[in-house]
């Protein structure tokens, strides 16, 4: 059986030699292997590209597409690029890992609350846990901001901070600039087990020299 007679380009009906009930096998372009060898071949490469029942491609992961690319050839993929969506439902998270997402309108939406526990005497604040997040304050806390590479321009946090059953714990906040300067920053309500304060902070530059603005959102709930 030939092995090499599977086209190198897409094909259309035209292609497709059809012998009738006349027509001799032994004649020019219908010889009964090249009609049988072509159509053996094309299936055999439609099997190795797309797998059969439960064995997938070799070439192709979980989850992934066939992607056509400029070139004109078709691979397994897991990166959907160029394409546009025109209605989907998530029913899983999505990652966007720092990219850029525009004209976007927002609807019925919310933030993570991270719920950080009690604190010690000194805290190191990670956006990535969370932009809303809740603390106990249960020891006088040093709050150390977040800074590193990943933090992006524009990241906004929210504190929530409530004394524990103690109360009287105080709280500082490392590199944050306060309306009025440093001697302005806010003493944290110590009512024990109610008092609880909402500080609000956003950096504009961030990376690993970010500058902290700080804001009092409220103070003393109860």
């Amino acid at each position: 059986m030939p092995s090499s007679n599977y086209p190198g380009s897409l094909d259309t009906s035209s292609n497709q030699v059809t012998p009738t009930a006349t027509t001799d096998l032994d004649a020019s372009n219908f010889e009964h292997d090249q009609v049988h060898g072509a159509a053996s071949t094309a299936i055999i490469a439609l099997e190795a590209k797309l797998g059969i029942s439960a064995a997938p491609a070799a070439s192709a992961s979980a989850n992934s597409f066939l992607e056509h690319s400029s070139g004109g050839t078709t691979a397994w993929t897991n990166t959907l690029t160029g394409s546009t969506i025109a209605g989907a439902t998530l029913s899983g998270a999505v990652v966007g890992a720092d990219q850029l997402m525009s004209a976007v309108i927002h609807k019925d939406y919310s933030e993570t609350v991270y719920a950080g526990g009690n604190t010690t005497g000194t805290v190191t604040l990670d956006e990535t846990n969370g932009n809303t997040q809740t603390w106990t304050v249960s020891a006088n806390c040093t709050f150390t901001m977040p800074s590193g590479a990943g933090l992006q321009p524009g990241t906004a946090l929210t504190l929530i901070l409530t004394q524990d059953t103690t109360g009287g714990r105080t709280g500082t906040f490392t590199s944050v600039k306060w309306a009025g300067g440093s001697g302005n920053a806010p003493t944290l309500t110590t009512t024990a087990n109610t008092g609880t304060d909402i500080l609000c902070f956003v950096t504009f530059n961030g990376g690993s020299s970010p500058v902290w603005y700080g804001f009092v959102a409220g103070q003393d709930f109860q």
